[in-house]
């Protein structure tokens, strides 16, 4: 059952709000919640909409709704505000103390956080993504020499989602090669790998979750079996410590912890800030 419906208000794409409200709502793992997201809320009617859905909640017999926004026309906010629900106003919390102490009144314009107002930022992360996407898997390119940082791993154990992160968020050049059997029976990394020794990474995960996550894309055969999955892995340790290859255990920890643990480890620059 629902305890409570948590709004997430916008008027660009609601990623702030979502963000910043999903992890305060993560303290309270005794509620349940159900979450709605309203973004584009950029018009008087659209506000106005905004309020007869959240009020729609409380009418409809259930607790108030708690509301995260991060609307920044005034105007639009003060609509928002007649909504029966605990509002939640990012704006509010921190423009107010950061405009006293820079001495400077903010600007209030809507999609700045998300926006392309700096493309060479925004030119980077795209080029990152390319790069990325070039470099999969030991890709056809294998520009290794212009990567920041290189994944290697077994089949299914992130290597690609946390590619994918590090280059849109910062704008990290990441690489990743996939170990098999080839590795394993010579317990040897390839020449090129071992020339950009210094970029390796390594990702690990639970043989129970990776057997899991393999039978949802291929159920038959030994490729999701847990014997086999087993013996990837504790060779995947072999390598890595033959190697000194710093690796993380992915099986825990979300994309976006990932990522951040490898560019502590790794010392990677971040070429743009989100």
């Amino acid at each position: 059952m629902v305890d409570r419906t948590v709004f997430f208000l916008s008027d660009q794409t609601g990623v702030t709000a979502e963000t910043l409200g999903h992890s305060l709502m993560t303290q309270f793992s005794a509620k349940k919640f159900r979450h709605l997201t309203l973004p584009f809320i950029d018009t008087e009617d659209k506000a106005r909409e905004a309020v007869r859905t959240i009020n729609a909640v409380q009418d409809g017999g259930g607790p108030k709704p708690i509301v995260f926004s991060t609307l920044v026309q005034g105007e639009y906010r003060a609509i928002l505000k007649e909504a029966n629900g605990l509002h939640l106003d990012i704006f509010d919390v921190f423009l107010e103390p950061l405009a006293r102490e820079l001495e400077e009144e903010p600007n209030f314009e809507p999609g700045r956080a998300h926006g392309m107002s700096d493309i060479d930022a925004y030119m980077k992360r795209i080029e990152a993504t390319n790069f990325a996407l070039a470099n999969d898997d030991g890709g056809v390119s294998r520009n290794y020499d212009e990567a920041d940082v290189i994944l290697v791993g077994v089949s299914r154990s992130g290597k690609t989602p946390t590619c994918l992160y590090l280059a849109l968020q910062y704008g990290v050049y990441a690489a990743n090669y996939p170990l098999t059997d080839e590795e394993f029976e010579s317990g040897e990394l390839p020449e090129f790998l071992i020339k950009q020794k210094q970029k390796l990474f390594g990702l690990s995960i639970d043989p129970e979750r990776l057997s899991q996550i393999r039978k949802e894309r291929r159920p038959m055969g030994t490729y999701s079996s847990v014997q086999q999955v087993r013996f990837e892995l504790r060779e995947t340790e072999k390598l890595f410590r033959r190697y000194g290859i710093p690796n993380v255990d992915t099986t825990k920890f979300s994309i976006e912890e990932i990522s951040s643990r490898i560019l502590d480890s790794t010392g990677v620059e971040r070429r743009v800030r989100p």
